[in-house]
């Protein structure tokens, strides 16, 4: 699968064009992009969007296709240049295109030590795309949901959100993709989150889109940060029988809301097992794929 769609809602709020002029500026999400637009769009553009919302400015901005997302991360100056403008700012998506406008491991991003410095209110940050991807080393306050999806995240990455110290991180989405596109990740890089030491807060965890799906599930079930999530995903990636016969024979999972599975390669009995000795647990496992002759895949790689 590739993403061909842009969102309609973001953090609660649905996504609207940066020239539109909303009932109530404060309820969406507003969308920039500047692809094919002149240097100074994006800056005209959010100048208006400021202008719409107040001396707070907008509580949510979308930045979709800059103009070289193939060569270059998004200057983040473009918005940290204007932080004292945007002090209600609380959710920000960074990447947001379509594969029509760059394949998710072609959108390249940088260094986020200077949003995250400049917005100590920021609840949700999303990026797309890990191509040059730095995540600081650094303790934020604010941040509630983290999404980074990616079709290859660099173990480098994982490692820095792990040494961060994020008190009040409640969901944390992590799309670890395939190796052939950066995506170096193994189990041990994800042992200081998975043992709990980190993100006190975490109540849902995502590890989605994995080409070491089943690897990735044997570490979980016996992680002790398992038993306080509400919510699992494990979603979009290899996922087959002996990861599931893994998380079974693990720690008790009858105390999560959700477990997300679909996108898989599990048999029809091992989906069975899974949804009759997980009573009272939502269960997703839908969409079950067919190994192919060169082996398993994610639903998100290039």
């Amino acid at each position: 699968m590739t993403i061909n769609e842009h969102l309609t809602t973001f953090a609660g709020l649905p996504v609207v064009s940066w020239d539109t002029v909303p009932d109530d500026p404060s309820s969406v999400a507003w969308r920039i992009d500047t692809m094919g637009e002149d240097e100074d769009h994006f800056a005209k553009a959010l100048a208006a969007v400021i202008e719409r919302t107040g001396p707070d400015g907008p509580a949510a901005i979308v930045i979709g296709d800059w103009d070289g997302a193939f060569d270059d991360g998004f200057d983040a100056e473009l918005l940290t240049d204007h932080a004292d403008k945007l002090r209600g700012l609380r959710a920000l998506f960074v990447g947001e295109m379509t594969f029509e406008q760059c394949e998710i491991s072609w959108i390249n991003q940088g260094d986020m030590t200077p949003i995250l410095e400049a917005f100590p209110g920021l609840e949700h940050l999303w990026i797309r795309g890990s191509q040059g991807l730095e995540f600081p080393t650094m303790r934020h306050e604010g941040l509630r949901h983290l999404v980074l999806q990616s079709g290859g995240l660099p173990a480098s990455v994982v490692r820095s959100i792990s040494a961060c110290d994020l008190p009040n991180l409640a969901h944390l989405e992590l799309w670890l993709g395939v190796d052939n596109y950066g995506g170096d990740v193994r189990a041990d890089d994800l042992s200081v989150i998975l043992a709990g030491r980190a993100l006190p807060s975490l109540i849902s965890l995502a590890l989605r889109n994995a080409e070491i799906a089943d690897e990735v599930a044997e570490a979980v079930a016996s992680a002790p940060v398992v038993a306080r999530v509400t919510e699992l995903d494990l979603s979009m990636g290899a996922l087959g029988d002996d990861g599931a016969a893994a998380l079974l024979a693990g720690q008790p999972l009858t105390h999560l809301s959700r477990l997300d599975l679909h996108h898989h390669f599990m048999s029809e009995d091992m989906t069975k097992r899974l949804v009759d000795e997980l009573k009272g647990v939502l269960v997703d496992v839908s969409d079950p794929q067919q190994e192919e002759e060169w082996g398993r895949y994610t639903e998100v790689s290039e």
